[in-house]
């Protein structure tokens, strides 16, 4: 089993089988993506990492970035990780081909993403991240910044960066301090600091091109007075390059992902940092939710990834592990199974299949919506946005809570071996703990589901997805294998109805904070019942799939999808009705609880 860190076949699964993705050529903006193309990419992304990415996992965490004599030092592997993943075209893929791009597929590319952060995704984060920032000044900046920036992001030379966080704004914008104030050669002096920021600096490139946010002088106050400039580590001037007085003032220890550096910033404090402003000002938070919501998708697929890597760690192990014998075996003559054989290890590993396969399929659906919005015309268009708006929170914050719920499960089919890092589990359980915090907590992604999403456009994108859900199960009631999971998954989303409608209900008679006092378990709510309908959704293939499985390991993966369907519905599926009992309460426990109380 080695280098088995993902399923290929799975991804192949839900490209062509479950969204049959290949029918985005339609448009021509993909027309050069065919089956072939499809399965060439996922190839080419399958042995970068088996050669690049994988064998330096546990390496780069053993050997951690430090901070010595103002230089941040990375695992001396980093550089030519990022250079081959940016001579593999993979950071400007998505891009047209005027930009420099290959026009690929979001729902592909991310696919072949998911691939490289189960390998590695403290090396393949750094990579994706300048892809963001590159993304945001293709988007927004003037052709001046484009041709002085993007090349050298393209070709991995430099690193790009998404710098918003403030000691004393965390995740509220509004709080913002650092200042930008023009100057009489049109670019403008930034002061201020900035905080856990992912590749901040490192001596893996030669420079580092920061997406910052920063108030202009004079400029309204709260987050409509937020502008967006890009600003250098070094500066290009007389022919050369020079530093723009933007210090590192350390790297963050960090319980995990400790080949990923995440700086703390210092800006201006010679008075010589110049930023250069991305579009018109006081638009900036604007600009950067794209890279946000860009970066929620990765923080999934990086947690999906983390989860993958840990549950084939965990199969391994059970497959080759004898311990104990059957509760029907009672004769210490025999020798000991395996231990996959013991029905509660099955458990634990049904659990991470279910959870890592359930993912996958989310965000490959988010990232076909992407796609549709993108390419497509009039309500298609439409649709596909409101969808990806509406599950957005979901496919963020899903994989990653229930991403560090898998890999604590695989440590457990470890037993005390789990603990110890002569095995990955250790690792990968510190690793993925960071993405339930990436790009906005679980608490903040469960206030934007309920207060903003939900309600968005009158409810129109929710009820464009319950019709989704709704026509799935209409077409899953023909099939034997599949109806009582459909019919059991139509009543959970009549519930859900049911307690939506009463929390809304709830809005107009109290306030906003009783109202969102319970948001993150709203969001894990809707999240069973989203996850749900993928996993039905993939059993509805796999049934179609499995009449007509022509091998015997073919109907093996398509009776495992199967299976795992039936776990999700029997075993994750129930929670929710602990959830609407809470959510239908009128006791105010969170409310009523004050500081003092807790003392």
């Amino acid at each position: 089993m080695a280098n088995q860190y993902i399923s290929t076949r799975n991804l192949q699964f839900l490209l062509h089988e479950v969204f049959e993705a290949t029918t985005l050529n339609q448009y021509e903006y993909y027309q050069e993506y065919d089956k072939e193309a499809f399965d060439m990419t996922l190839d080419a992304s399958k042995q970068l990492s088996d050669t690049k990415l994988f064998p330096y996992y546990t390496e780069m965490d053993k050997q951690k970035a430090y901070f010595e004599n103002g230089i941040v030092k990375a695992h001396p592997q980093l550089k030519p990780i990022i250079k081959a993943i940016a001579e593999g075209g993979w950071i400007s893929a998505h891009n047209s081909f005027e930009q420099g791009g290959q026009q690929m597929p979001l729902t592909l590319l991310n696919a072949a993403l998911l691939i490289m952060y189960s390998a590695n995704a403290n090396a393949a984060a750094y990579a994706f991240l300048t892809q963001g920032a590159s993304n945001l000044i293709q988007s927004f900046g003037s052709q001046e910044l484009k041709d002085q920036f993007i090349p050298k992001m393209y070709s991995g030379d430099w690193q790009g960066t998404m710098a918003l966080t403030e000691p004393q704004a965390g995740s509220s914008l509004i709080d913002l301090t650092s200042s930008a104030e023009l100057t009489e050669d049109g670019y403008y002096k930034i002061t201020g600091q900035k905080i856990y920021i992912s590749g901040g600096d490192h001596d893996a490139v030669d420079n580092v091109v920061h997406l910052l946010l920063a108030r202009i002088k004079g400029a309204p106050a709260g987050t409509k007075g937020i502008s967006l400039f890009v600003v250098p580590k070094l500066r290009e001037e007389n022919g050369g390059f020079v530093k723009n007085d933007v210090t590192t003032a350390g790297i963050f220890g960090k319980m995990g992902q400790k080949g990923y550096v995440a700086a703390h910033l210092m800006l201006g404090e010679q008075e010589d940092c110049r930023g250069y402003i991305v579009g018109q000002p006081n638009m900036g938070l604007r600009y950067m939710f794209q890279m946000m919501n860009e970066a929620r998708i990765a923080t999934g697929l990086m947690a999906t990834g983390t989860a993958s890597g840990a549950y084939y760690a965990a199969l391994q192990y059970t497959q080759e592990r004898a311990q104990g014998r059957h509760p029907s075996n009672k004769d210490a003559s025999q020798p000991p199974v395996t231990i996959i054989e013991h029905a509660d290890v099955r458990r634990m590993l049904l659990l991470q299949k279910a959870m890592v396969e359930g993912s996958a399929s989310l965000l490959l659906q988010c990232s076909y919506y992407a796609d549709l919005h993108e390419a497509a015309e009039g309500e298609t268009k439409e649709k596909a946005h409101l969808l990806l708006e509406l599950l957005t929170p979901i496919a963020k914050s899903y994989p990653a809570e229930a991403g560090i719920k898998a890999v604590s499960e695989g440590m457990q089919c470890l037993g005390g071996a789990g603990y110890c890092d002569d095995f990955p589990l250790e690792q990968y359980y510190r690793d993925i703990r960071i993405n339930a915090i990436y790009e906005g907590t679980t608490t903040i992604h469960g206030m934007d589901l309920l207060g903003r999403k939900i309600i968005m456009k009158e409810g129109k994108a929710l009820q464009l997805l319950s019709a989704e859900i709704q026509g799935l199960i209409v077409a899953c009631l023909k099939d034997e294998r599949l109806a009582p999971y459909a019919q059991k998954l139509g009543a959970t989303l009549k519930e859900l109805g049911d307690t939506t409608t009463h929390l809304l209900g709830l809005a107009r008679k109290e306030t906003p904070e009783t109202f969102l006092s319970d948001a993150t378990l709203y969001l894990e709510y809707f999240s069973l019942v989203i996850l749900g309908w993928q996993w039905l959704l993939q059993g509805q293939k796999a049934s179609a799939g499995l009449a007509t499985a022509a091998t015997e390991d073919e109907q093996h993966f398509y009776e495992g999808k199967l299976l795992t369907m039936r776990y999700f519905m029997e075993y994750e599926i129930p929670k929710t009705r602990g959830m609407k009992e809470r959510l239908f309460s009128e006791e105010r426990v969170t409310m009523e609880t004050r500081a003092e109380h807790l003392a």
